[in-house]
């Protein structure tokens, strides 16, 4: 689909205007917005600066109530929502995935716990929004909130974070100190079967940590994303600085880049620290978020890619993508992006910058000091098995005014709005274009209203409730 909220400016006649893509502005477009239809919907202040082209599809956000809560949110490309589930827990990695061979929303929710890790379950829903399975984790753990990345064969990578009993002196701590392990896990959706069980533990030293034994359960290794790469799997661990090759099979150490054991010779600016989200993005190159800041004064923060020649066994920097000195000292990614541009979520620094492939910033989405874990731009169409929803305002003595929006809908580019004196003979008062999330129209007043979602060639996808003018 085209990026969900550009529809074009001509106006509606009859039908509905064909959509087009609106050019790249410069101007910011903030918010929050208070939706007469959602009154439930609460947002952060969103704002957006465009200064050229960015790729296509809406962003996917997580922005943060708290420690311990967070929200869904789809904004299109100018900062309004799209599809918002609002969530008393926390929600992580919002985005498009694949499953059975058809796009899927996905994200982790659950307990955000002390040490900055989680307890929940990875959840996917159907493009009408509607849940078609809950991932777990087996073996006794539960899944933290680092990754939940579904693989081309019907599974799911999680992490988990037990607590466990050892010995701690290499690190200035007890003989019987408490650690988190870092468990890894290749899980069957339809099933719930546990194909692998990596344990950080079993295939890392503790002598790899950057950190130290104090008080409280020692985190050693941190490992925070995970994904498969044909028969290997690509794993990012914050607190020894590097990124792990894995083999998928056995989970045996088959490389380490980057850290204390670097397997690799790192050049020039190719070095990192305290990273999230380690990808493959082609051609023998690694991409990630180097936070590069444990305390504030270190960093700054940037997303890097890596040229990882595995047979010589050197790493080069090929590109690094960065806004003066902008600091994440925790969460963040780079995604890389159809067509050259990329996108890095700062993470615990609020909001997220698209770049154009050398570099050159093309988009600039602040969250008014929300955090959001990862952020994401992605294609996706979203047709929710809800009615659209509908509400009335006075705006005279003769007339009313008459609000429509339907959550997570993609495809709308207009509203009829129908009234009529009796519930069962409703007639068409309006059409109009979509304006963002919610949309209204005043019409003469009359005893019922409902509204009906139209598509860019006027074809009705949906049609709300009737409600009553008085």
């Amino acid at each position: 689909m085209a990026g969900a909220g550009l529809v074009g400016a001509a106006a509606v006649a009859g039908g509905v205007a064909a959509v087009r893509q609106e050019p790249a502005r410069s101007a910011p477009v903030s918010g929050p917005e208070r939706y007469v239809t959602r009154p439930d919907i609460e947002l952060p202040e969103i704002t957006v600066r465009r200064t050229g082209a960015t790729a296509g599809g809406p962003l996917f956000l997580t922005p943060h109530r708290g420690t311990g809560q967070s929200d869904a949110l789809i904004v299109d490309g100018e900062g309004r929502p799209v599809w918002f589930q609002r969530s008393e827990r926390l929600i992580t990695d919002l985005r498009v995935q694949t499953y059975r061979g058809e796009p899927v929303l996905t994200y982790w929710e659950g307990e955000r716990l002390e040490g900055g890790h989680g307890r929940g379950t990875g959840i996917i829903l159907d493009g009408s929004y509607r849940k078609i399975a809950t991932v777990r984790t087996g073996n006794g753990v539960e899944a933290d909130f680092h990754e939940f990345r579904l693989t081309d064969r019907g599974t799911a990578l999680l992490i988990a974070y037990p607590k466990v009993k050892a010995d701690l002196r290499v690190l200035g701590g007890a003989r019987d100190g408490e650690m988190v392990d870092n468990r890894i896990q290749e899980v069957d959706v339809r099933t719930g079967r546990v194909l692998l069980d990596w344990s950080a533990r079993r295939h890392l030293a503790l002598d790899e940590s950057f950190v130290e034994a104090g008080e409280g359960t020692l985190d050693p290794f941190h490992v925070n994303s995970v994904e498969a790469d044909g028969e290997t799997l690509l794993v990012s661990a914050r607190n020894t600085h590097a990124v792990y090759s894995l083999d998928r099979r056995t989970g045996a150490v088959r490389w380490r880049l980057g850290g204390k054991r670097s397997d690799f010779e790192m050049g020039a600016a190719a070095s990192f620290a305290w990273q999230h989200d380690a990808r493959r993005v082609g051609g023998g190159r690694v991409s990630l978020f180097d936070n590069h800041i444990e305390n504030a004064g270190d960093g700054p923060s940037r997303g890097i890619v890596l040229d990882v020649d595995e047979e010589r066994r050197r790493a080069s920097l090929a590109s690094t993508f960065a806004v003066g000195p902008r600091f994440g000292q925790y969460m963040g990614n780079l995604q890389s992006l159809p067509g050259g541009n990329l996108l890095v979520g700062w993470g615990s620094t609020s909001g997220a910058t698209e770049f154009a492939a050398d570099g050159t910033v093309v988009m600039e989405i602040g969250l008014g000091g929300s955090a959001s874990y990862r952020a994401y731009r992605m294609e996706w169409e979203g047709r929710p098995a809800t009615r659209p929803d509908v509400a009335v305002g006075p705006k005279d003595g003769n007339r009313i005014e008459v609000h429509a929006s339907w959550n997570g809908a993609t495809g709308v580019a207009g509203w009829r709005i129908l009234s009529g004196a009796a519930e069962g003979s409703l007639a068409t008062a309006a059409t109009v274009k979509r304006a963002g999330f919610e949309t209204s129209a005043v019409i003469g007043r009359r005893g019922y209203v409902a509204v009906e979602a139209l598509d860019a060639e006027g074809a009705v996808l949906a049609r709300s409730a009737v409600r009553s003018v008085a």
